[in-house]
């Protein structure tokens, strides 16, 4: 049985969602190796927004950082960055378009690497390996 890994997905809402849709269904597929529970923040809520995605983050085992074009200038995600170092979780970042330039987000350690978002990848990644 394959153990299932809480993540809460990170992505620049504006630009990248079909992405994040896309990494969900990817974990869904009956050959998948892994399973992710998503635990991101998809609908609208308050001002309290950042106490939200807080307590998200300190319920998943780690955090997926979906990087895109314009990932450095989204505000949320950059939050979502500040949140998960303050709350010492262990986080990866996915290159999201294989086909144009992707930046990583505001608030990420120059030693962060970028991986490319191939199946051995994320079982790599997902398990760990990093």
């Amino acid at each position: 049985m394959i153990a299932k890994t809480r993540a809460y997905i990170s992505f620049d809402y504006d630009h990248d969602k079909e992405l994040k849709d896309s990494l969900m269904a990817q974990s869904k597929l009956e050959d998948s190796p892994f399973e992710i529970v998503d635990m991101s923040i998809e609908e609208a809520i308050d001002h309290n927004w950042k106490d939200y995605a807080r307590g998200k983050i300190k319920q998943s085992d780690l955090v997926i950082f979906i990087c895109g074009k314009y990932t450095d200038t989204a505000r949320g995600v950059s939050a979502e960055m500040s949140i998960t170092h303050e709350e010492g979780k262990e986080y990866f970042l996915l290159c999201g378009r294989s086909d144009e330039r992707v930046v990583k987000p505001s608030g990420s350690h120059s030693s962060d690497k970028i991986y490319r978002w191939t199946w051995d990848n994320l079982k790599l990644l997902i398990s760990g390996s990093r």
